[in-house]
């Protein structure tokens, strides 16, 4: 665990900043390069990912103070000096979904064939976010008897020196394992010429990622991320992600479904 990188004097570079950047670039980078290559414009991808990631980056902090503070959302001043501290991956994914949503809209895009463009570099930048997360020490496992246990010495979040589950560790490895699989499938549909593909990358991921984060929520030792009855409130939205994705990948056989009874 290394929260600051480099620190010279006042000034510091944080590691979850840090990975949260690369994984950004990282992103970008691939979801630029697999649009050019779709015919779609490198600047409105751009403004779609820039404006994306705005949102995704308010709604996590909004949800976080939902779940761990509400209260604060009476106290401004108290948000703007805890900015920094405390966000929900699902807000952002929410939040950043809705807002790439308006922007496909505003290039006359389909918003489900740039998802499936844009899902597996998604994938990445929680990826690296995971490793930052790591750094920071947050999102840190239960406690463990395990080889595979890893003890904090310095940590301002997670608690030091007893062995702690990797559970950021097991996110980051899902996460890139994610990324190849939703490359893998998307490549597949192209290959088949599938008449229709839109949303099939989108559902995938949206059903893969909830299923993975609900299990290892169960490994997790933050008690401040809340809890509905006996699931945390991430293993809860998983239902619902979960529900939805479902029905992004089938919207194919939903609609041949409504052809064929004249809806």
């Amino acid at each position: 665990m290394k929260p600051f990188l480099l620190e010279l004097g006042k000034f510091k570079i944080a590691g979850y900043g840090t990975m949260i950047l690369i994984g950004v670039i990282v992103a970008y980078c691939l979801f630029a390069y697999r649009g050019k290559k779709k015919g779609y414009n490198e600047g409105n991808l751009f403004n779609i990912t820039v404006f994306s990631i705005i949102g995704g980056f308010l709604s996590s902090k909004l949800l976080y103070i939902i779940i761990d503070n509400p209260k604060a959302l009476l106290n401004p001043v108290e948000i703007v000096k805890t900015f920094s501290q405390g966000f929900v991956v699902y807000g952002g994914i929410i939040g950043g979904f809705l807002i790439f949503i308006l922007m496909c809209k505003r290039y006359k895009y389909n918003p489900l064939e740039v998802g499936d463009l844009a899902v597996a570099s998604l994938a990445i930048g929680q990826g690296f976010g995971r490793i930052g997360c790591l750094l920071a020490g947050c999102c840190y496992g239960r406690t463990t008897d395990s080889a595979i246990g890893i003890i904090f010495h310095n940590s301002f979040i997670a608690p030091n020196e007893v062995k702690l589950l990797p559970t950021q560790i097991f996110s980051s490895i899902f996460d890139f394992i994610l990324a190849g699989i939703l490359i893998w499938y998307s490549c597949l549909l192209e290959k088949k010429n599938a008449e229709y593909k839109s949303g099939k990358v989108v559902g995938a991921y949206m059903i893969l990622y909830s299923i993975g984060r609900f299990i290892i929520e169960f490994f997790r030792g933050d008690l401040e991320r809340g809890f509905v009855g006996t699931l945390s409130t991430s293993q809860v939205i998983s239902i619902g992600v979960v529900i939805i994705g479902l029905i992004i990948f089938n919207l194919d056989k939903i609609k041949r479904l409504k052809h064929k009874e004249g809806i």
